[in-house]
């Protein structure tokens, strides 16, 4: 693993395309745990506007951004401040803020900020790139040796989250602060947009950080530590890490797709051999998810990319 590979998903509806991604995307979540994704329907212009909804929110006061902060929410939603959140807790606290957003109507309402259109949008992307997630799953399905579909009605209530971030110029680190701490996501697969500012390292196989460079147009996508645990270890889930820029700001918009809460999490039984017995557990996603939030950040989820 010296570089990320890129997939182009376009023809995903034919019968050939689906048999190519099952095997590209097969050897990047079992090599890598990440790659580019490109071909997905997105175009510059949609990708622009997002981006210029998420400057459009983090430019507001600080005062309005806190009035719909986090703490005032029963769930993973609304504003988390400046360097609030460590994602590796031996290192200094990450040099970012965020915005989260849930799936509309499910465990606990959504806090939005009072900006012209900016919910229409980021409830129309969120439908857009949860419809993404859910179709990798069929060639990841197929690469299992599962049916195409049987991650469907896993995640047809998932527990998802939109996540603007904003990670302000780099000034002088002590003790290896970085925009966001090494970290691996916790559930099934994560579907980020970054703008051209740079600064996502991934840790290779071999214990070295290696950049992820900006890509125009592709999504980077990686595998997190539930879909990892469904193929008993056979699919690894990747550190990674942000540093921030000298000089700029960055901007990036991570899509985090969990299954759902009552979805059960057995072992896939393609991923079990005598020389690879079952490791885990049987366990339900909204379990193993409250399990690992519970351990590292009590009551919220910090993942960031």
């Amino acid at each position: 693993m010296t570089t990320i590979p890129v997939i182009d998903m376009s023809d995903i509806t034919t019968e050939a395309g689906a048999k190519r991604l099952a095997a590209e995307l097969g050897q990047a979540c079992r090599e890598v745990g990440f790659f580019y994704l490109t071909g997905h329907g997105l175009t510059e212009a949609d990708i622009d506007l997002l981006f210029a909804e998420s400057r459009r929110f983090f430019a507001l006061p600080e005062s309005t951004k806190k009035a719909i902060a986090i703490s005032a929410s029963s769930a993973n939603r609304g504003y988390v401040g400046l360097r609030t959140e460590a994602l590796d807790p031996d290192k200094n606290i990450d040099d970012k803020e965020a915005f989260n957003i849930g799936v509309e109507g499910m465990a606990a309402a959504n806090l939005w900020p009072d900006l012209p259109d900016f919910r229409e949008r980021m409830l129309a992307y969120f439908a857009r790139v949860q419809g993404l997630g859910v179709a990798l799953h069929r060639p990841i399905a197929r690469d299992l040796g599962l049916a195409p579909h049987f991650f469907d009605d896993k995640l047809d209530r998932p527990m998802a989250t939109l996540r603007l971030l904003h990670y302000p110029p780099a000034t002088a680190r002590a003790n290896g602060q970085y925009g966001a701490g090494e970290h691996t996501d916790y559930g099934n697969l994560t579907l980020l947009l970054t703008d051209d500012a740079g600064g996502l390292e991934v840790r290779d196989r071999d214990g070295n950080w290696i950049a992820a460079p900006y890509l125009a147009g592709a999504f980077v996508c990686n595998i997190g530590d539930c879909l990892m645990r469904w193929t008993n270890d056979v699919y690894k889930s990747t550190p990674h890490r942000v540093t921030n820029p000298r000089g700029r700001d960055r901007y990036s918009i991570a899509f985090f797709l969990d299954a759902n809460d009552t979805a059960r999490v057995s072992t896939i039984p393609s991923c079990v051999t005598a020389g690879r017995p079952a490791r885990y557990p049987d366990i339900t996603a909204g379990a193993y998810l409250r399990e690992r939030l519970s351990a590292t950040y009590g009551f919220k989820p910090a993942e960031a990319s």
